[in-house]
């Protein structure tokens, strides 16, 4: 069974989309994907056979302050808009309408992450949980602390699949994945630091401490799982599409021209996908 794993990691997916469009015009297929936070939801478009659409989601619609902005924060208290981001412009009726019929008719294993709010325990959603004009999955696993309040669905509030399961290559292997694809948005040499956590666990350690909990336990659980990653290449089981460099990429930034490379580089790197998988 050959997965694909997407790691997300905000506008920087657009290099996960890059690797799609190729994938989608070469005829690449998958037996299993999963997806975190932005990957998800480059996997979504994939699933719905969609080519460019996450394209124009990282370099058109990213830019609006409908999409995100300080005004959405004062209005609303999340600075990314989810319901616009995943609703308003993927319904049917948007501006870019998600093809659902297709992506429903999709019968491999699809999985999205997120993270329980209260819990701190990992949530892997699947396709069945999405619905028609209802994306709340991609939603969960999207939503970021601080930037976003925790996201409501089915009566569970859920903060971004990051926090609890950042690359989720223990899960492939064990539902079974013979060969896995791995798309990180870092270089594959990255190591996560703690203290790039600490704060944002502080400010939502009152309200949400286990989600705190697994924020501040999440450099560890990536590290963990990049070494899995990293050693299962060795054997030839996983191949890490990571690009070279992200140019001063973070997570929210907003640099069209930056961006474009970071497709382009998705795009090419994604010509090691026919040698790996013929193997």
């Amino acid at each position: 069974m050959l997965g694909i794993i997407d790691v997300g990691g905000g506008l920087r997916g657009i290099y996960g989309a890059g690797i799609f469009d190729y994938c989608l015009e070469n005829g690449i297929e998958f037996d299993y994907c999963c997806g975190v936070s932005a990957g998800s939801a480059n996997l979504c478009s994939f699933i719905s056979r969609q080519p460019k659409r996450n394209y124009r989601s990282y370099t058109i619609y990213a830019f609006r302050k409908e999409y995100m902005s300080f005004r959405n924060f004062i209005r609303t208290g999340s600075y990314l808009d989810l319901d616009y981001v995943y609703g308003t412009l993927c319904v049917h009726d948007g501006e870019d309408p998600m093809d659902y019929a297709t992506f429903s008719s999709f019968d491999k294993k699809f999985y999205t992450v997120a993270t329980d709010a209260l819990t701190g325990e990992v949530k892997y959603f699947e396709r069945e949980d999405y619905k028609y004009d209802d994306f709340a999955p991609v939603k969960c696993s999207s939503c970021v602390p601080v930037v976003n309040r925790p996201y409501p669905f089915n009566g569970r509030l859920y903060y971004d699949g990051g926090l609890s399961d950042p690359i989720p290559i223990k899960k492939a292997l064990a539902d079974g994945c013979d060969k896995v694809v791995i798309i990180l948005t870092r270089p594959k040499t990255y190591y996560r630091s703690p203290s790039k956590d600490m704060n944002a666990a502080l400010l939502i350690r009152g309200k949400y401490p286990k989600a705190a909990e697994a924020l501040q336990n999440r450099s560890r659980v990536y590290n963990q799982s990049l070494d899995l990653a990293l050693m299962e290449e060795k054997r030839g089981r996983v191949l890490i599409l990571a690009p070279d460099s992200i140019k001063g990429l973070s997570t929210l930034t907003k640099d069209k021209s930056k961006l474009e490379v970071l497709y382009r580089k998705g795009l090419k790197d994604a010509e090691k996908l026919k040698e790996f998988i013929s193997r």
